[in-house]
């Protein structure tokens, strides 16, 4: 149970193989999983076995890689038998997210699935209730506390938030297009990465969190059975939002499309409101329904490419910024600082500092 997000691929002198790089991922989101061990020496252990430097969470805007994160995911469960990472205010027993998911390939419809898996963890969820409403074509997954929440266990309501989000994408072997994400707290949207792993904008509330979408999708068919459930609970959780993420979506083609730019100057936004044929300020509210700025995406390619040679590549930093578009390296090395709160050389050395 975890986040979901999948596995880096790695590679010796060279980005990653596939043409468009893995998104990277917010220490905060390291931070708030380590919220649940108790004492520093418990913390360094975990971080240890992930292949993350405790030096990394010294800067607010660093990054990780998924590999890294998929490895810290599987490192809390061990250590804290809880596959909530003790987040809650009781454990959730090994194996509970393995038996629901056997559970809900016998059901025919997603919806019915959806529901029976909300029962199954309703009755073991000890802070907070979640609960399917449909009304007017929408259907809401809301989530409500039971009790006043410590940081720890409302970051416990988010994980759940997008544990159930991939099982649905999941169970109908596609991605379910979502509308509106809702939140609590103020902090945690403008940090966030909920905008961008739901692709859709977030609101606030002052007493639940939850995702819309349309309900004609919980008429899909599950498509899933006993023996792909297997191989699912084998890559699980690490799997989830990497493996449904919508290459369709307006963020994604043209984060796809400016790879190319990456080494040199990239188009402007009315170019590339030319190139999908749209004005610019149909693009503008495009990205902003995702969550998203042209700006933001081209500064996110940048950097989590950057990521990429400075984590799997031992390439000299003036090459790194050459590829990702600079011509100088101290430009790189300011552009690079704003966007991880690190030099490129020292995040380099932090992340390759011996963890052991």
């Amino acid at each position: 149970m975890a986040l979901a997000l999948g596995l880096a691929m790695l590679s010796a002198q060279t980005p990653p193989p596939h043409s468009q790089p893995q998104h990277t991922i917010a220490i905060h989101q390291v931070v708030h999983m380590l919220l649940g061990v108790d004492g520093a020496e418990a913390r360094a252990t975990v971080l240890r076995r992930a292949g993350i430097s405790p030096a990394m969470l010294e800067s607010d805007l660093a990054r990780v890689t998924q590999s890294q994160f998929a490895r810290l995911m599987n490192a809390l469960m061990r250590q804290q038998r809880d596959e909530f990472w003790g987040l809650g205010s009781k454990p959730l027993p090994l194996g509970t997210f393995a038996s629901c998911c056997r559970m809900l390939v016998g059901y025919r419809q997603l919806g019915e699935a959806l529901r029976a898996g909300l029962r199954y963890y309703h009755s073991i969820l000890p802070d907070f209730v979640p609960r399917l409403h449909v009304s007017d074509g929408v259907a809401y997954l809301r989530l409500n506390a039971l009790q006043s929440l410590t940081p720890r266990q409302t970051y416990a309501v988010r994980v759940f938030l997008f544990l159930s989000y991939g099982v649905m994408c999941w169970l109908a072997a596609r991605r379910i297009p979502v509308d509106e994400v809702v939140y609590q707290e103020s902090e945690v949207v403008r940090r966030s990465d909920a905008s961008r792993l739901f692709q859709a904008s977030i609101r606030m509330s002052d007493s639940e969190w939850g995702y819309r979408f349309p309900a004609k999708w919980l008429e899909l068919p599950v498509v899933q059975n006993l023996e792909s459930v297997e191989e699912f609970l084998h890559q699980a959780p690490a799997c989830l939002l990497v493996k449904y993420r919508d290459q369709a979506s307006l963020t994604e083609r043209i984060r796809r499309m400016l790879r190319k730019y990456l080494a040199e100057e990239m188009p402007s936004l009315e170019a590339i409101s030319e190139m999908l044929a749209t004005t610019p300020q149909t693009l503008r509210r495009r990205l902003q329904r995702e969550g998203q700025g042209y700006q933001r995406i081209k500064d996110a390619l940048r950097r989590d490419v950057a990521v990429a040679y400075l984590t799997q590549t031992e390439l000299p930093l003036l090459d790194v910024a050459a590829k990702v578009g600079f011509s100088e390296a101290s430009t790189f090395h300011r552009a690079f600082k704003v966007w991880t709160g690190l030099t490129p050389g020292a995040y380099r050395q932090a992340h390759n500092e011996p963890t052991s």
